[in-house]
């Protein structure tokens, strides 16, 4: 009998050593200034673990958002409404560096074209994995598949809780933030209904 060996899953992550460096150097200093001793145990790594964590949480500035939808485009007769609805959403508010995190429902009704299901996620973090305001993150995921597919419509509400708003500030922690974008067919009373319903109910 031969036994069969498993390999251990081993996670490689890859980031610009000098970026890194740089990074690091800057958070070394910003621990300093807030009084902390950054020759304590516990901070020694800490100045390249932020460098990393901040590289990895703003990767979206790398990926090209476009190019992602157009790499799966296929004909399709198809002109019925697409949705794909709980996509989670983690992003960096532009305004106090805190994260923002939620939900994103996404449909088109096409036009000749669909798109591979798993892009759409994949274009919400290309765009959410950067500095954002919630608003402009809802308005270019919907730009961006009307750019890619040329759909009758395009619609996408992000609903997102802030840590700026939780944590610090006013600090209400159950509020969330809705925003939304419509264009084309979505635009209609009752196609901007039919896909709100889609969205809030669960299907038996």
């Amino acid at each position: 009998m031969i036994a069969n060996k498993v390999k251990s899953y081993e996670k490689i992550e890859e980031y610009d050593t000098e970026i890194t460096a740089i990074l690091a150097e800057n958070y070394r200093s910003i621990i300093e200034n807030l009084g902390e001793d950054i020759n304590r145990e516990g901070l020694l790594k800490t100045p390249e673990r932020a460098a990393k964590a901040m590289q990895y949480l703003t990767h979206g500035y790398g990926l090209n958002p476009l190019e992602i939808l157009k790499s799966a485009l296929f004909t399709e007769d198809h002109k019925q409404m697409i949705v794909v609805k709980d996509i989670e959403v983690y992003s960096m508010c532009e305004h106090h560096m805190l994260p923002f995190f939620g939900k994103a429902h996404i449909a088109y009704i096409p036009n000749g074209k669909i798109v591979g299901l798993s892009k759409i996620p994949r274009i919400v973090d290309a765009f959410a994995r950067r500095m954002q305001v919630q608003e402009r993150l809802t308005d270019e995921i919907k730009n961006c598949i009307q750019s890619a597919l040329n759909p009758l419509g395009v619609a996408v509400v992000i609903e997102a809780q802030h840590m700026c708003m939780c944590m610090r500030g006013i600090q209400k922690q159950n509020s969330v933030t809705t925003t939304s974008s419509f264009n084309g067919a979505f635009e209609k009373n009752k196609t901007r209904k039919e896909f709100i319903s889609l969205i809030t109910n669960k299907l038996s």
